[in-house]
């Protein structure tokens, strides 16, 4: 058991190096929320309202190039840039707290007080989470092969840092899962009618669809909520064209933020 966690460590791990690379050559400014590092990478011809795609999870490497393909689509339509590193949080109030404090920035620098959030990974649950307790102040949501389930793969295979997050022992927030957990917090969103859209493999081990947008898409639409999910088949968890060259992708956010669709 203990060799088979390691391996799955090792996987997300490997998969975040690999997009390690070189960070995207677009100018960005980065700027500090209560001492931790932002950056916004601001659209040359901002769209009207000026929208904004939240990127999660922002850490040294990420966004890496390989995320280049969607920015320069979205930044073409006017829609910005941003994240803030908060290291690997897991969507505790305490780290969702800090996150409200970067939105609410971003806001004073005159950009949409409704983002798009991408969640890729275990940016998912960082974003989903956030939103669960802010459904009114998103337009969307977007992932890629995202955490959705906080007993799926953050509580298997990487219960430290979500202990840390939480401040709470197993037993704890064990007991109190469905207080804190995205996939049992749904109902905000859906009054709020905020659409979603994933893009996930059908052979990802490390953050099984099963567990994590599929439900999300099962507990979603039995509750009228729109929300697209393209499976890729025999695709895992990792950088390719499927994932970071994703067409429908691009267009829901353009659309989502043209106020269209």
């Amino acid at each position: 058991m203990t060799r088979r966690l390691t391996r799955l460590s090792l996987a997300l791990l490997l998969f975040v190096r690999a997009d390690i690379a070189a960070e995207p050559p677009l100018p960005r400014t980065t700027f500090e929320v209560d001492g931790r590092k932002a950056f916004i990478i601001a659209a040359p011809e901002p769209a009207k309202s000026k929208p904004w795609l939240w990127f999660a999870p922002t850490l040294p490497g990420l966004p890496g190039a390989g995320h280049q393909w969607y920015f320069e689509r979205l930044l073409k339509a006017g829609i910005s840039i941003a994240g803030i590193d908060l290291g690997e949080v897991r969507g505790s109030p305490a780290s969702n707290a800090k996150f409200s404090a970067f939105h609410d920035g971003m806001v004073r620098r005159g950009f949409s007080a409704k983002p798009v959030l991408l969640g890729q990974s275990r940016g998912g649950l960082m974003m989903l989470a956030w939103a669960m307790r802010n459904p009114d102040k998103l337009t969307a949501f977007t992932g890629i092969y995202p955490v959705c389930n906080l007993a799926s793969w953050p509580l298997k295979n990487s219960k430290r840092p979500v202990l840390a997050d939480y401040g709470l022992a197993e037993d704890e927030l064990r007991a109190n899962l469905a207080r804190f957990n995205p996939v049992d917090n749904l109902q905000g969103l859906l009054a709020n009618r905020v659409p979603m859209f994933i893009v996930h493999g059908d052979s990802d081990t490390v953050v099984p669809f099963a567990d994590n947008g599929e439900i999300v898409k099962q507990r979603y639409e039995a509750g009228g909520g729109s929300i697209t999910v393209k499976l890729i088949p025999g695709e895992g968890h990792k950088v390719s064209p499927s994932f970071f060259e994703c067409e429908e992708l691009v267009k829901f956010v353009i659309a989502k933020t043209s106020g269209g669709g």
